[in-house]
Protein backbone atom coordinates (compact mmCIF):
# COMPACT_ATOMS: atom_id res chain seq x y z
CA UNK A 1 0.00 0.00 0.00
CA UNK A 2 1.39 3.40 -0.98
CA UNK A 3 0.39 6.83 0.30
CA UNK A 4 1.14 10.00 -1.65
CA UNK A 5 2.17 12.64 0.87
CA UNK A 6 0.94 16.23 0.67
CA UNK A 7 1.95 17.65 4.06
CA UNK A 8 3.89 17.19 7.30
CA UNK A 9 2.02 17.81 10.53
CA UNK A 10 3.29 19.99 13.36
CA UNK A 11 5.10 18.55 16.37
CA UNK A 12 5.90 19.88 19.84
CA UNK A 13 8.65 19.94 22.46
CA UNK A 14 7.39 17.74 25.30
CA UNK A 15 4.59 15.50 24.00
CA UNK A 16 5.09 11.79 24.76
CA UNK A 17 4.27 10.98 21.13
CA UNK A 18 5.84 13.77 19.04
CA UNK A 19 7.94 15.79 21.47
CA UNK A 20 11.47 16.31 20.23
CA UNK A 21 12.71 17.19 23.74
CA UNK A 22 11.00 14.29 25.55
CA UNK A 23 13.84 11.83 26.17
CA UNK A 24 11.43 8.95 26.86
CA UNK A 25 9.03 9.83 24.04
CA UNK A 26 8.42 8.31 20.63
CA UNK A 27 9.57 11.35 18.58
CA UNK A 28 6.96 10.46 15.98
CA UNK A 29 6.74 12.23 12.63
CA UNK A 30 3.29 12.69 11.11
CA UNK A 31 2.42 13.01 7.45
CA UNK A 32 -0.87 13.67 5.63
CA UNK A 33 -1.74 11.72 2.51
CA UNK A 34 -3.57 13.09 -0.48
CA UNK A 35 -6.48 10.80 0.45
CA UNK A 36 -6.81 12.33 3.94
CA UNK A 37 -5.04 9.71 6.08
CA UNK A 38 -2.43 10.51 8.70
CA UNK A 39 0.67 8.33 8.62
CA UNK A 40 2.85 8.23 11.73
CA UNK A 41 6.43 6.96 11.63
CA UNK A 42 8.26 6.10 14.85
CA UNK A 43 10.84 3.73 16.34
CA UNK A 44 9.96 2.53 19.86
CA UNK A 45 12.91 2.14 22.24
CA UNK A 46 13.60 -0.27 25.10
CA UNK A 47 12.24 2.10 27.79
CA UNK A 48 8.77 1.34 26.37
CA UNK A 49 9.06 -2.44 26.76
CA UNK A 50 6.54 -4.73 28.43
CA UNK A 51 7.69 -8.30 27.77
CA UNK A 52 11.28 -8.64 26.54
CA UNK A 53 11.67 -6.91 23.15
CA UNK A 54 7.91 -6.18 22.93
CA UNK A 55 6.32 -2.72 23.02
CA UNK A 56 3.93 -2.16 25.93
CA UNK A 57 0.29 -2.36 24.79
CA UNK A 58 -0.45 1.00 26.38
CA UNK A 59 2.11 2.64 24.10
CA UNK A 60 0.45 0.98 21.08
CA UNK A 61 -2.81 2.51 22.29
CA UNK A 62 -1.09 5.88 22.72
CA UNK A 63 0.30 6.07 19.20
CA UNK A 64 -3.00 4.93 17.67
CA UNK A 65 -4.97 7.42 19.77
CA UNK A 66 -2.69 10.29 18.71
CA UNK A 67 -2.71 9.34 15.03
CA UNK A 68 -6.50 8.99 14.82
CA UNK A 69 -6.95 12.19 16.87
CA UNK A 70 -4.73 14.03 14.39
CA UNK A 71 -6.82 12.87 11.41
CA UNK A 72 -9.11 15.86 11.96
CA UNK A 73 -6.19 18.12 10.96
CA UNK A 74 -6.38 16.80 7.42
CA UNK A 75 -9.76 18.50 7.10
CA UNK A 76 -9.55 21.53 9.41
CA UNK A 77 -5.84 22.40 9.68
CA UNK A 78 -2.90 22.22 12.10
CA UNK A 79 -4.71 23.84 15.03
CA UNK A 80 -7.59 21.34 15.11
CA UNK A 81 -7.30 18.33 17.34
CA UNK A 82 -9.32 15.45 18.70
CA UNK A 83 -9.84 14.94 22.43
CA UNK A 84 -10.53 11.26 23.07
CA UNK A 85 -14.04 10.26 24.14
CA UNK A 86 -13.75 6.49 23.50
CA UNK A 87 -11.02 4.22 22.17
CA UNK A 88 -11.28 0.51 21.46
CA UNK A 89 -8.30 -1.60 20.41
CA UNK A 90 -7.70 -5.06 19.03
CA UNK A 91 -4.24 -6.50 19.67
CA UNK A 92 -3.31 -9.05 17.01
CA UNK A 93 0.49 -9.46 17.11
CA UNK A 94 3.39 -8.44 19.37
CA UNK A 95 4.95 -5.10 18.41
CA UNK A 96 8.77 -5.13 18.29
CA UNK A 97 11.13 -2.54 19.74
CA UNK A 98 13.94 -0.70 17.93
CA UNK A 99 12.37 -1.04 14.49
CA UNK A 100 10.72 1.67 12.39
CA UNK A 101 6.95 1.25 12.56
CA UNK A 102 4.07 2.98 10.82
CA UNK A 103 0.56 3.85 11.96
CA UNK A 104 -2.25 4.95 9.67
CA UNK A 105 -5.30 6.84 10.93
CA UNK A 106 -8.30 8.34 9.21
CA UNK A 107 -11.69 9.94 9.78
CA UNK A 108 -14.64 7.61 9.37
CA UNK A 109 -17.34 10.08 10.42
CA UNK A 110 -17.46 13.83 11.07
CA UNK A 111 -20.60 15.06 12.83
CA UNK A 112 -19.74 18.60 13.91
CA UNK A 113 -18.24 18.50 17.41
CA UNK A 114 -17.81 14.71 17.41
CA UNK A 115 -15.80 12.72 14.90
CA UNK A 116 -14.89 9.07 14.66
CA UNK A 117 -11.83 7.45 13.22
CA UNK A 118 -10.01 4.19 12.70
CA UNK A 119 -6.35 3.26 12.61
CA UNK A 120 -3.82 0.46 12.36
CA UNK A 121 -0.29 -0.05 13.66
CA UNK A 122 1.74 -1.93 11.06
CA UNK A 123 4.71 -4.22 11.54
CA UNK A 124 7.72 -3.78 9.24
CA UNK A 125 6.45 -6.64 7.04
CA UNK A 126 3.11 -4.87 6.48
CA UNK A 127 1.00 -6.98 8.85
CA UNK A 128 -1.44 -5.20 11.16
CA UNK A 129 -0.34 -5.65 14.78
CA UNK A 130 -2.98 -3.47 16.46
CA UNK A 131 -6.16 -1.83 15.17
CA UNK A 132 -8.30 0.84 16.81
CA UNK A 133 -11.63 2.59 16.54
CA UNK A 134 -12.18 5.85 18.37
CA UNK A 135 -14.60 8.67 19.04
CA UNK A 136 -13.25 12.18 19.60
CA UNK A 137 -14.43 15.67 20.40
CA UNK A 138 -13.15 18.20 17.87
CA UNK A 139 -11.31 21.04 19.57
CA UNK A 140 -9.30 24.00 18.45
CA UNK A 141 -5.90 23.92 20.17
CA UNK A 142 -6.69 27.35 21.69
CA UNK A 143 -9.43 25.59 23.69
CA UNK A 144 -7.11 23.01 25.27
CA UNK A 145 -3.68 24.63 25.65
CA UNK A 146 -2.19 27.76 27.19
CA UNK A 147 -1.66 30.68 24.80
CA UNK A 148 2.13 30.34 24.75
CA UNK A 149 1.92 26.71 23.60
CA UNK A 150 1.04 27.69 20.02
CA UNK A 151 3.86 30.22 19.77
CA UNK A 152 6.54 28.33 21.72
CA UNK A 153 5.79 24.61 21.56
CA UNK A 154 3.72 23.84 18.44
CA UNK A 155 5.83 24.10 15.31
CA UNK A 156 6.58 22.76 11.87
CA UNK A 157 7.98 19.25 11.90
CA UNK A 158 11.68 18.64 11.43
CA UNK A 159 10.79 15.47 9.48
CA UNK A 160 12.28 15.07 6.05
CA UNK A 161 10.03 15.97 3.17
CA UNK A 162 8.90 12.88 1.34
CA UNK A 163 6.55 12.29 -1.55
CA UNK A 164 5.42 8.77 -0.75
CA UNK A 165 5.19 6.32 2.15
CA UNK A 166 4.89 2.63 1.46
CA UNK A 167 3.73 -0.13 3.78
CA UNK A 168 5.48 -3.40 3.05
CA UNK A 169 3.22 -6.25 2.09
CA UNK A 170 3.60 -9.73 3.49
Amino acid sequence: MKFKIKNRQNISKNCLVCGIENHFGLKTKFYESEEGEVIAIFTPHEFLQSYPNVLHGGISATILDETIGRAIMTKYGQNSFGVTVELSLRYKKPVPLNQELKVVGRLSSDKGRIFEGTGELYLPNGEVAVSAVGKYMKRDLNQIVENDFLSEEWFESDAKEIKEIELSSN
